[in-house]
């Protein structure tokens, strides 16, 4: 359930963020068909104007050499045709082209710069100059600009939504893809305090348990020192929580604060696993450790890290197998790779638990001991030297924990 609330809370972050996005495009995208809208509009008026200036300069020569006007079918822009007039100052308004339909305009309301009026319910477009005897006057039909702009208008306003809902789509899309890393280590960060607080809960209810009954009383000098016992028992157990705790946060703050170097695999390995020779005998265990102290195999790494996952592993091993059973520390050399393999004849690690083998604070088992954090402390090495893992099942019926590296060369001992 917590989950899918997280999953929900993720998707409304990224819905929010994309709606942001959206509005502030919206805005963008108004702005500039605004803007298009007028240049545009400008322009096709602009050029309406130049044709009526030119036609009303034509007007005006011809009337003064008194030739007849040429046919107005020739004279507009785009085959719109530009018509004239003669407003007297006394007398009728008389067309001066074919075809001009009747200016309602009087000699009272003419003026000399452009200006749009309607005709017959159709927009017009005219130009007039004042003449000794009246008014000049031309004129051209608005309706091819004025549906252009609608024509533009229509396709701007269709296509803005469907702009938009791609855009909110894109951006979510890319909301959800960009925030799923930062979302995952959040939910991840709040799953390791859930952890940290349920593991460091346990060893100090115990003690806080063992301090009351030691305050009640009740007890004799041998419960006395039995609930001693279990204090220093829990205390242990929590040191060693908190020590991997700082080792982790250490190493994700700084994981570049260990320089490597080359590392001998073969004597780092046998040297860490030997010390649990005693641990393996005191559980009547077997421990078999393969590597050829003559061989070297080289690896980049440091010492203090390769022995910590060495142990870790080892350590493991030795909890997870019976008593009487079996395990096994190999080193091979596979090409250019060398792996480090512990293996046991333990109960195995089921496949749907290796996904979450190295999660912190996960237990692939009920087992009591062990707080989760080693094989995270483990994967946490491996992947910082370049080294990879292999879960499986081993020889010896149990499970198989293997990780290679890439040999490098031997390191050069400087002359003396």
């Amino acid at each position: 359930m917590s989950r899918l609330r997280t999953g929900r809370s993720h998707l409304a972050h990224a819905a929010r963020v994309a709606g942001i996005a959206s509005v502030v495009i919206a805005l963008f995208y108004v702005a500039v068909v605004g803007a298009l809208d007028y240049f545009v509009s400008r322009r096709v008026t602009w050029e309406v104007d130049q044709s009526l200036a030119d036609r009303l300069g034509d007007v005006m020569r011809t009337a003064e050499l008194n030739s007849p006007l040429p046919n107005p079918d020739d004279q507009g822009s785009d085959g719109v045709p530009i018509f004239a007039w003669m407003v007297p100052y006394r007398g009728p308004t008389r067309a001066l082209t074919d075809g001009s339909p009747s200016l309602p305009l009087t000699r009272r309301n003419m003026s000399s710069s452009f200006q749009t009026v309607a005709i017959g319910g159709v927009p017009y477009r005219l130009e007039a100059a004042r003449t000794s005897t009246g008014w000049l006057v031309v004129g051209q039909n608005q309706t091819g600009a004025e549906h252009i702009d609608q024509v533009l208008f229509d396709g701007e306003w269709i296509l803005g939504p469907v702009f938009l809902l791609a855009v909110f789509a894109g951006s979510l899309a890319i909301g959800l893809r960009a925030s799923a890393p930062v979302e995952q280590a959040r939910r991840k960060v709040l799953e390791f305090t859930a952890d940290a607080s349920h593991e460091l809960r346990t060893p100090l209810t115990v003690i806080e348990a063992e301090i009351e009954l030691a305050r009640a009383g009740h007890g004799n000098d041998g419960s006395e020192r039995e609930a001693l016992e279990h204090i220093s028992h829990e205390s242990t157990r929590l040191k060693q929580i908190v020590e991997d705790l700082l080792w982790l946060a250490r190493f994700d703050a700084t994981p570049e604060a260990h320089q490597l170097e080359p590392v001998d695999l073969n004597a780092t390995v046998d040297q860490s696993a030997r010390r649990f020779t005693a641990v393996a005998a005191t559980r009547d265990q077997q421990l078999h450790i393969q590597t050829d102290a003559i061989d070297h195999v080289w690896v980049e790494a440091t010492i203090a890290w390769v022995d910590r996952l060495v142990g870790t592993l080892v350590d493991n091993a030795c909890r997870y197998t019976p008593v009487g059973g079996t395990i096994s520390v190999s080193v091979r050399s596979d090409g250019n790779r060398a792996a480090l393999a512990v293996q046991d004849s333990g109960p195995g690690i089921p496949p749907a638990e290796r996904v979450r083998l190295f999660d912190r604070f996960h237990r692939a088992s009920s087992h009591p001991e062990g707080s989760g954090l080693g094989l995270a402390i483990a994967d946490s090495i491996a992947r910082s030297t370049g080294g990879r893992w292999r879960v499986g099942e081993s020889n010896l019926g149990g499970a198989l924990l293997e990780v290679s590296w890439r040999r490098v060369a031997a390191p050069t001992v400087a002359a003396e």
